[in-house]
């Protein structure tokens, strides 16, 4: 029998300099428990922040506006928070690479997103507004088209792509490069065909609110995350 030693502690006794973990599971649900809490007081919090605006910007529309949010720095950092944690939660194994943010709104918290994520931003802008050689998608509005740019370069093929905005509501017809099936809803589907111009690998979409009655998301060819949900099905024409 080998005589105890610090090298050969006694059986039964494992060496105390050796630190020991019990099984992982119930710790990672505890942690996924808290998240989850956590998540529901800060949506509670934002959602009673924002503000909404009869008839704006045309008779018939109730506006929501999201700038309540980013004029408070309480406010800001519990958005931040919460959509950090949502995002971890669906995508977080692994995470996306790049952070795809939409003009305007989208630059309101994209960068912020892709830096707590750890992964690169990258804009999506209006034509005529990046340097450099572009990808273009157009898109149909509802008094016309317009088009969508992203700098060539910006996305390396393979990368995981999120991309970002602020609201979904309405699916407009998105008319793109890519394929027939991205006439979806409008500069999402738009920034999509981008993403995949660049050779990127979408795995989704992250909006802070959705209409849910105006289904934008059923029009979108890759999985949606909100954060947020608005406005009864009355309100039928909203922004």
């Amino acid at each position: 029998m080998t005589p105890s030693t610090s090298e050969h502690p006694p059986h039964g006794h494992p060496d105390a300099s050796i630190t020991t973990h019990p099984t992982s599971g119930p710790r990672i649900a505890s942690a996924a428990a808290a998240s989850s809490t956590e998540l529901t007081h800060l949506k509670v919090k934002l959602r009673d922040a924002l503000r909404q605006f009869p008839d704006f910007p045309s008779p018939g529309i109730l506006f929501e506006d999201i700038l309540p949010i980013f004029a408070d720095p309480t406010l800001h950092g519990a958005l931040l928070r919460a959509l950090e944690i949502q995002v971890r939660a669906v995508h977080g194994d692994p995470l996306p690479d790049v952070v795809v943010g939409l003009e305007a709104r989208g630059f309101l918290f994209g960068p912020s997103l892709a830096l707590k994520l750890g992964a690169g931003f990258v804009p999506v802008r209006k034509k005529g507004k990046l340097p450099g050689p572009t990808h273009s998608a157009r898109y149909q509005k509802e008094y016309g088209e317009d088009v969508f740019e992203m700098q060539q370069d910006a996305i390396q093929p393979g990368q995981r792509v999120l991309v970002v905005d602020d609201i979904i509501a309405t699916g407009k017809t998105s008319i793109s490069p890519f394929e027939e099936h991205t006439k979806t809803c409008g500069s999402a589907a738009a920034a999509a065909s981008l993403v995949h111009s660049s050779q990127g690998h979408l795995i989704g979409y992250f909006f802070i609110l959705e209409l849910d009655f105006l289904k934008g998301r059923e029009k979108l060819q890759a999985p949606v995350q909100t954060l947020l949900s608005g406005q009864p099905e009355a309100s039928s024409n909203s922004t």
